[in-house]
């Protein structure tokens, strides 16, 4: 494993499980100082013991980033522990449920809204002024390929919000020395969640509709497979590396040739 990140200080947002355990894993693994930032205690300490076991360095946050009291937070408590931040991952968010939009009720719209939109906008907005002041930094947003999907209406639209809330502020803060790129996993086997999306009951129309996101994803990935949460991680440290100096901006879809 090389060191792009020795010295480097990295926030991962939804780091307990998934794609942003695999994300804060890596980074660490690569030198950084990593924040793991979740509202799922025990299974964000779990993970900031493994890294400790491997000889890394992290720290926990434990808040909630669908506000922007928390957003503020985790940040703030990154500086005050590390001095910098160097790196944001901005990782919450996924699919609560899955039907038709017009069988959503008014609730969970908001949910889905709350859950996939909130903490990236959010978290974008509380770090920026750490990577102005810095005149550095590198943002990865995690979007999705289900903007070109069915059964997902209100978190497509949220993860479309964070694709062009991550082009826009490209051009924003381009001039600052601060890049914004965004990764749009497709299908990811993540195994068992630690932390469910939601506890309550599936209705047949919940059923009907997961299983036709899931049989979507099936048919319209060319390598007919699930990614790993660790091939989304390598994406995402590539565009945080200073590696990928030239690239801002970007939208890139690591879904095995699936397209948002």
């Amino acid at each position: 494993m090389t060191q792009r990140f020795e010295g480097k200080v990295v926030v991962v947002t939804g780091a307990a499980q998934g794609i942003g355990k695999a994300c804060a894993v890596r980074f660490a693994a690569e030198g950084a100082s990593v924040m793991i930032a979740d509202r799922a205690e025990e299974q964000a300490r779990l993970v900031q013991q493994e890294i400790i076991t491997e000889g890394g360095i992290a720290s926990v946050c434990i808040v909630d980033l669908e506000t922007s009291a928390g957003a503020k937070q985790v940040m703030q408590e990154t500086v005050d522990t590390y001095g910098r931040i160097d790196v944001s991952v901005h990782n919450v968010g996924g699919t609560i449920w899955a039907k038709p939009f017009w069988e959503y009720p008014d609730d969970q719209i908001e949910k889905e809204i709350n859950r996939s939109l909130w903490p990236t906008l959010w978290c974008c907005r509380a770090v920026i002024p750490f990577m102005i002041e810095q005149q550095s930094g590198a943002i990865v947003n995690v979007g999705s390929v289900a903007t070109r999907g069915i059964n997902r209406v209100p978190y497509s639209a949220a993860k479309g919000g964070v694709q062009a809330m991550t082009t826009c502020m490209a051009l924003e803060l381009a001039e600052h020395g601060v890049r914004v790129n965004c990764v749009n996993p497709g299908g990811v086997d993540q195994g068992e969640r630690a932390t469910p999306r939601h506890t309550g009951v599936m209705t047949d129309i919940d059923k009907a509709g997961m299983q036709g996101v899931i049989e979507q994803t099936n048919r319209d990935t060319p390598m007919k497979r699930y990614g790993t949460p660790e091939e989304e991680a390598a994406a995402i440290c590539f565009l945080a590396a200073d590696e990928a100096s030239y690239i801002t901006g970007e939208i890139i879809n690591v879904a095995g040739g699936g397209i948002g």
